[in-house]
C-alpha cells in the first residue's frame, strides 16, 4: 500500500483559512465573562446593600458573618484584621467561582476567549507545544470533581432562601406574612437556573452512573444519568443563563436596598 507523507504546517498566531468570523464566539466570551468578574468582584467588596427585606443576595449566601438579620453568626469578629478587607460576600464567593472557573465548559470557553488557547478552531495559536492537563498549572482544574460536592451544598443554601423571602414583615404589626414579591421570583428562578447548571455537571454524570459499564442494568442509576445527561447536553446554556440570573439577582436586591426600585408584591 502507498504511503503518502503528510507535513505538519504550524500555523502563526490568528492564521487560518477560514472565512467565517470565527473570532465572535471567543470575543462574546471575553466581553461576557469579564463583565461577570468585574461585576462580581466590585459588588462582593461592597460589604452593604445586599439584603432588603427577607432578600439576601445570592453573593452573599449564606451570610456568615455580617450586620444584617441573615447573618449566621452575628457580626464581623472582633478579631477581625483592621488591614483585612471585610465583606461577607469573601467568605463564600470563592467556592462557586472556583467550581465555575474548573467548569469543563469554561475552562474551553475561556482558554479560547483569554488565553487564545486556540483562538477557535483551525486558528493558529501564540505558543508551539501544550504540556497538557497532567501538567501545571492545569493539573490544578482536577480541583472541579470536589468542588461540585460543594455547589450542591450551596443551592440547598439558595432554596432555603427563597423559602425566607416568602415571609415578609408587616410594618404595622410587626408579624410575619406570607408574600410573593419580585424579588421572590427572581430569587426562585436563579435556584432553578443554578440547580439546573449544577446538576448537569460532567462529574455529576459521572458519579450517578457514568462510571458503571452498564448503567441500563440499574434502574435508579439509569434514571438519574438520564436525568443529569438531558441537562448536561444543554449545559452551555444554563452556564450562561445562570451566569446572568445570579448577577441581576444581586442587582434587584441591591437597588431595592438604595430605594432605587420598589419592590412590587404579588400576592
Amino acid at each position: 500500500m502507498q504511503v503518502i507523507p503528510v507535513t505538519a504546517v504550524h500555523r502563526g498566531f490568528g492564521t487560518t483559512t477560514r472565512r467565517d468570523a470565527w473570532w465572535a464566539a471567543p470575543l462574546a466570551v471575553f466581553v461576557g465573562l469579564s463583565a461577570f468578574v468585574v461585576y462580581a468582584t466590585w459588588a462582593a467588596f461592597q460589604g452593604e446593600h445586599y439584603t432588603y427585606g427577607p432578600y439576601l443576595s445570592p453573593f452573599y449566601s449564606p451570610e456568615i458573618f455580617g450586620d444584617s438579620p441573615h447573618a449566621w453568626f452575628g457580626p464581623k469578629p472582633a478579631a477581625w484584621p483592621g488591614w483585612l478587607p471585610f465583606s461577607p460576600a469573601l467568605l463564600i464567593l470563592p467556592f462557586p467561582g472556583l467550581f465555575r472557573f474548573t467548569c469543563y465548559y469554561y475552562r474551553g470557553a475561556y482558554y479560547k476567549a483569554f488565553w487564545a488557547d486556540p483562538p477557535s478552531c483551525a486558528v493558529g495559536e501564540p505558543r508551539k507545544s501544550y504540556w497538557g492537563e497532567h501538567s501545571f498549572p492545569l493539573i490544578l482544574q482536577n480541583v472541579h470533581r470536589f468542588f461540585m460536592w460543594v455547589a450542591i451544598v450551596f443551592i440547598a443554601f439558595l432554596s432555603y432562601d427563597v423559602w425566607l423571602a416568602l415571609w415578609f414583615t408587616d410594618p404595622a404589626t410587626g408579624a410575619r406574612e406570607f408574600g410573593i414579591g419580585l424579588g421572590t421570583l427572581l430569587l426562585a428562578l436563579n435556584v432553578v437556573l443554578l440547580a439546573s447548571y449544577t446538576w448537569g455537571c460532567h462529574v455529576l454524570r459521572h458519579v450517578v452512573g457514568g462510571r458503571k459499564d452498564e448503567v441500563s442494568k440499574s434502574p435508579v442509576c439509569d434514571m438519574a444519568y438520564a436525568c443529569v445527561s438531558g441537562l448536561n447536553g444543554r449545559h452551555q446554556l444554563f452556564a450562561w443563563l445562570s451566569l446572568f440570573s445570579v448577577m441581576s439577582s444581586d442587582l434587584y436586591v441591591r437597588l431595592c436596598s438604595m430605594g432605587v426600585l420598589t419592590d412590587p408584591r404579588i400576592l
